[in-house]
């Protein structure tokens, strides 16, 4: 499975950004996918991930309340709207995929930089 990132850029805070990560190799719908991210100086944190079924998520605390992680299996793509951006969401992200809940986050995209200013 190849991961393709992309949506990321510049915005002010309190902008909006939907990231798009594209799978390719094979169907990853019955897959996890997580978005991950990576700000200079810290560790990489995951921020959301969803469920093949596409109900059944998780977020970060930093996330909660202004992301939304969705996926459309369809396109073999997952997504994550942004919302109420704030300097401290600058940071490089991640999508990745666990081919099962039980299976580490085995692959992963090249990653996509956004970085929010004051």
């Amino acid at each position: 499975v190849q991961l393709q990132a992309s949506g990321g850029g510049s915005v002010q805070a309190g902008g909006s950004l939907r990231l798009s990560c594209a799978a390719s190799g094979r169907t990853v719908k019955t897959w996890i996918m997580g978005w991950f991210r990576q700000a200079p100086g810290k560790e990489r944190e995951q921020i959301a991930g969803i469920a093949g079924d596409g109900v059944s998520t998780f977020y970060a605390d930093s996330a909660k309340r202004r992301f939304v992680i969705s996926r459309d299996n369809a396109k073999n793509t997952i997504y994550l709207q942004m919302n109420s951006l704030k300097p401290e969401d600058t940071a490089i992200y991640y999508c990745a995929a666990a081919p099962t809940p039980l299976d580490d986050y085995d692959y992963w995209g090249q990653g996509t930089q956004v970085t929010v200013s004051s």
